[in-house]
């Protein structure tokens, strides 16, 4: 049994590795011949460049933000002929933001670190999103992410487990010292696109939050390593906001914020928007934070959350399970949300609803718009070491309805409290292999096992072709 003590030791010492490794590739001499190699990709490309080939110096000091953009620009103009693939090779890279284009690849080779540039004047200032109305961390605009896009079709950025380092200490420590006048950017950010592709990276150290499709649709997010410090303000890993046909797997996850977090716009601005996220998966997950939860659905959904599906989920040491958060104002709906086989150890919930998540955009909110949630199922769970089984907290005139639980076993810690289940203003049913006994608002009804679509969404069909890089095709 993990204690939080040894949960905390784990994570200091996978993000320790992770920094020793990157020491490692620094040291490395960087070829200038690069040997033909294959990925797996949603679509392959005609024509590659090396980052090189635009001037990029890898020394980890020299400013590269020109390089990427031009390189970038030259490719775009191949998006008509069979689009075009940007190597990075082995070296440390350091950059500001940059903005993709379509049918485009962003390829980093083993050893292949890119860097954040902690230079503001490196990161070009945005509106804030329309579904949220200001800045999550000032009233004002934003900074671009790190890696940018809008308005493309056919993106990828993937690689053989190169590194992409936000070296976001420099941005926590601003906003600590409340310092921000806009928003800090985030490390990936693809808006208003279709068929993106986030695969096979290990991302560290963001300024905020990691990867955030938003206003997008046929998104695969897999195969990703995300580490940041347990400390770090608002690190979330992955965030579909807005965002439709959705497949998130094989992601391993440290963060100081929820490891998943599905949102859909903020009060009045995402009821406004309207633009829902539906028809996820989440597969195969592992989290670790011991402050957040490793999927939230919110707290920012008012333009509603509906048909997410989560199925082989592992946390350890981390604050809770699934997370519905939610407010009065928030309006929206969270609904159809199915949860299957959940492997839990040291948590301090499994089950964790609250309807008064109180942050708002501004004042301007409508507090007659009640969100509505409900057919929320969960099966197939083991937790062990747990403070509260359940803590489920709808709103008085505005009960979380349909809420199922069955084949559950919670072990509680030493440290459990006195009343294992804390329910109000829900309803449900639970079955009978539930253990420890559920609130009164949760009778159990016997043997049974709560709902979980049969079908197989769109983007779980989506096939990966087998691409390659040949130095043949370098213009």
């Amino acid at each position: 049994m993990l204690s939080p003590r040894f949960g905390n030791s784990y994570v200091i010492s996978v993000i320790s590795i992770v920094l020793i490794l990157g020491s490692v590739a620094e040291s490395r001499v960087v070829s200038s011949k690069i040997e033909s190699f294959d990925y797996p990709a949603i679509n392959c490309r005609k024509h590659s460049a090396v980052l090189t080939d635009f001037g990029a110096v890898g020394d980890g000091k020299t400013s590269n933000t020109k390089a990427f953009n031009a390189a970038i620009s030259k490719l775009s103009q191949y998006a008509n002929d069979g689009g075009a693939q940007l190597i990075v090779p082995p070296g440390k890279w350091l950059t500001g933001s940059f903005n993709l284009t379509s049918h485009f690849t962003l390829f980093l080779q083993k050893d292949a670190v890119i860097l954040g540039s902690q230079d503001e004047s490196e990161w070009p200032q945005l509106p804030v999103l329309p579904s949220y109305g200001r800045g999550r961390d000032a009233p004002g605009g934003r900074f671009s992410s790190l890696i940018f896009g809008t308005h493309l079709t056919d993106v990828i950025i993937t690689g053989n487990n190169g590194t992409i380092d936000g070296q976001g200490s420099y941005w926590w420590g601003k906003f600590k010292k409340k310092q921000m006048k806009l928003t800090r950017p985030y490390m990936i950010e693809i808006m208003y696109s279709d068929q993106i592709q986030i695969s096979n990276l290990t991302l560290i150290n963001s300024p905020s939050w990691f990867v955030h499709p938003i206003y997008s649709s046929n998104i695969i997010v897999q195969g990703l390593t995300i580490l940041a410090p347990v400390t770090s303000p608002n690190t979330d890993g992955i965030d579909p906001d807005s965002c439709s046909n959705v497949k998130i797997e094989d992601n391993f996850i440290v963060s100081g914020d929820d490891c998943i977090a599905i949102k859909s716009g903020w009060d009045e601005y995402g009821i406004k928007v309207g633009m829902p996220t539906q028809h996820v998966i989440i597969r195969r997950l592992t989290c670790i934070s011991p402050d957040s939860a490793t999927i939230a659905l919110g707290s920012e959904m008012s333009g509603g959350i509906q048909d997410v599906r989560a199925e082989d989920i592992t946390a350890i040491s981390t604050e809770s399970a699934v997370r519905i958060k939610s407010a009065v104002g928030r309006g929206g709906f969270v609904r159809d949300i199915f949860v299957k086989g959940m492997n839990l150890n040291t948590m301090k919930y499994v089950f964790w609803m609250t309807g008064a998540y109180g942050q708002h955009a501004d004042e301007g909110f409508d507090p007659k718009a009640l969100p509505n949630v409900t057919n929320i199922n969960y099966s197939n769970i083991i937790a062990k070491n747990v403070t509260f089984a359940g803590k489920l907290e709808g709103i008085s005139n505005d009960p979380y309805t349909g809420i199922c639980v069955s084949n559950t076993n919670i072990e509680m810690a030493a440290n459990k409290k006195k009343l294992p289940w804390n329910c109000t203003d829900v309803s449900g049913v639970t079955s009978s292999d539930v253990t420890p006994q559920p609130c009164a608002l949760l009778p159990q009804k016997g043997k049974f096992e709560c709902a979980y679509p049969s079908d197989k969404l769109a983007i779980d069909k989506v096939q990966f072709k087998t691409c390659n890089f040949k130095s043949s095709n370098l213009f």
